[in-house]
């Protein structure tokens, strides 16, 4: 057997194999739902930082390990020192997790009805691509938006790239998750809140449009743009005028002009 001393004894080498199994077995990613599978430095750090997170796992490199106790990072979990290759095998190839890799409970998603009347909200009809939607909590974060609200379906879910992308945000903004969205505007627009959709149909400039909070905006897939029942449940719906040669934007970077625009108005 690979790793068993010359001479070793049956019982040696039978404890040996146990070892090896018991250790391949806790290596093995994980698989149940509601399980959030989160790697690369800011991301990890941002969860062991955050009460609400249960952790279940934490794979660490020695390296990573030790700035974790350097920057005084506390962990529930005591880490299991592994070297890069092993955290490499969990994820696709293109991955960069920098000697970090956690599993942990997915944070809960609270009823929209529980949504504060304050702030700006973002609302994503069916954007499935999980590196714009984490650049979009990114934005989110940085913008101080107050949730984000998604579609149960055709939305990817708050693990592995969406939350690499989102880089440590998924620990400040919510996430909800409803079966229907129109009906979800609507619970919106009950509790006060303008819902301005973004399209590139939209009426008017994001810019002059009269904003005011607590404030919904609502962003569609790159191509398909807003669907129709959703664009009719909005308040109003607004394009991004944008001055150079190319007219329109990446989602994400949609996202991160819309906000800017909103949070400027909003302040003045």
């Amino acid at each position: 057997m690979p790793g068993a001393k010359p001479g070793a004894t049956r019982e040696q080498i039978e404890r040996r194999e146990r070892f090896v199994q018991a250790r391949r077995e806790s290596l093995q990613p994980a698989a149940d739902e509601g399980v959030a599978v989160l790697y690369g430095w800011h991301t990890v750090k941002a969860a062991l930082a955050n009460p609400a997170r249960r952790i279940r796992k934490l794979l660490a490199t020695d390296n990573a390990a030790r700035r974790l106790t350097e920057e005084g990072i506390p962990s529930k979990v005591p880490p299991e020192i592994v070297r890069p290759g092993a955290i490499a095998e969990r994820l696709s190839p293109d991955a960069v997790h920098q000697g970090l890799y956690l599993e942990a409970d997915a944070l809960p998603s609270p009823p929209i009805e529980q949504i504060a009347p304050d702030g700006v909200v973002l609302v994503l009809d069916q954007i499935t691509d999980p590196h714009n939607v984490g650049a979009i909590f990114r934005s989110a974060a940085g913008f101080g938006a107050t949730t984000i609200v998604t579609t149960v379906r055709h939305s990817p879910e708050a693990t592995g790239v969406l939350a690499k992308s989102a880089s440590g945000a998924l620990e400040y903004v919510p996430l909800i998750a409803v079966q229907n969205l129109a009906r979800a505007l609507a619970v919106l627009k009950e509790r006060g809140f303008l819902v301005v959709g973004l399209d590139s149909s939209g009426d008017s400039d994001l810019a002059t449009v009269a904003l005011n909070a607590p404030l919904a905006l609502v962003l569609g897939a790159e191509g398909k743009g807003l669907r129709q029942l959703t664009k009719e449940t909005c308040d109003h719906v607004a394009r991004l005028d944008l001055p150079g040669a190319i007219k329109s934007l990446n989602v994400s970077n949609a996202a991160a002009l819309a906000l800017y625009i909103a949070s400027t108005r909003l302040r003045s």
